[in-house]
């Protein structure tokens, strides 16, 4: 018995440590984390008209709506970038954390299912959601680019600045921001279900306090009091800082950025706990 032992690659035990993301085992199980990918890019618009042609329309007609309530109605300035390569950079950040956060949120209940089937790492489930919506990012980072280029092209003083060598490092964090949040989520939706409307409000609010719409410069100079709210949002920096380097406009400190850097960290291991914790007895409740 004991040299049989000696063949196997791991051990499924209910006895896991608090923080265990285990790459190990995830590595011998990037097939099925390459096929659920792939799941998720070719289903989410299976059997639509315009198919992927969403990825493209859906953030350029939010961009438009946003430039015309805010910035034609409510007189919102943008300084010297036209207001809707604004919206649209902001828009483009703030896509990728909220379907990295709507995405997970729901992982146990939605995968139940096969959960209860087979084993691997449940937590290949989030872990392919983020991958999947970091395929979809890039798709909006080239209609960003394109309208980058014409705005520039029309006649537009705009640059990036050195702060664009920090890209990586803020998709890094609006990954771990959502992955946190939605694994966080996703443990209490196994004995509440309500939960998951309550993500879809919540998020649709969380956009109007996260600085996308205005500039972080607005609310400071138009409600001074209350400020603090936005600006120690985390999500707000990241925006602030994704319009900084790519539109040279907005507000950056490194405070501000270590700050949310260290909140994102602190946030995706909590999720993690949790998620680890959850996964023993879901099954139960779910």
């Amino acid at each position: 018995m004991s040299e049989a032992n000696n063949d196997w690659l791991y051990e499924i035990t209910p006895k896991r440590k608090l923080i265990d993301l285990n790459f190990k085992e995830i590595w011998r199980y990037r097939d099925l984390l390459i096929l659920f990918v792939k799941r998720n890019i070719v289903t989410v618009y299976k059997q639509t008209i315009l198919g992927p042609l969403w990825y493209f329309i859906q953030p350029m007609f939010t961009a438009i709506t946003f430039t015309l309530v805010f910035n034609n109605i409510a007189n919102i300035p943008t300084g010297d970038v036209p207001p809707f390569l604004f919206n649209l950079t902001g828009i483009t950040a703030w896509n990728y954390f909220s379907q990295c956060l709507t995405g997970t949120s729901d992982t146990f209940r939605a995968n139940a299912g096969i959960f209860g089937k087979v084993y691997f790492p449940r937590v290949i489930m989030p872990l392919s959601n983020v991958i999947t919506n970091l395929f979809k990012f890039g798709i909006q980072l080239l209609v960003l680019l394109v309208s980058y280029i014409y705005v520039v092209w029309s006649g537009v003083e705009i640059s990036p600045n050195l702060n664009l060598l920090l890209l990586p490092i803020y998709i890094i964090m609006m990954a771990m921001l959502g992955l946190g949040l939605g694994m966080i989520i996703s443990a209490f939706t196994t004995k509440y279900r309500d939960l998951t409307v309550l993500v879809g409000f919540a998020t649709s609010l969380l956009v109007y306090f996260s600085a996308v719409p205005y500039p972080l410069s607005e609310v400071e100079n138009k409600m001074p009091d209350y400020a603090w709210i936005v600006q120690y949002n985390p999500l707000t920096q990241i925006i602030e800082g994704f319009r900084y380097m790519i539109l040279d406009t907005g507000t950056f400190t490194w405070f501000g950025f270590t700050y949310t850097l260290i909140i994102s960290i602190s946030l995706f291991l909590f999720g993690l706990v949790v998620f680890n914790r959850t996964e023993k007895n879901f099954i139960d409740t779910v």
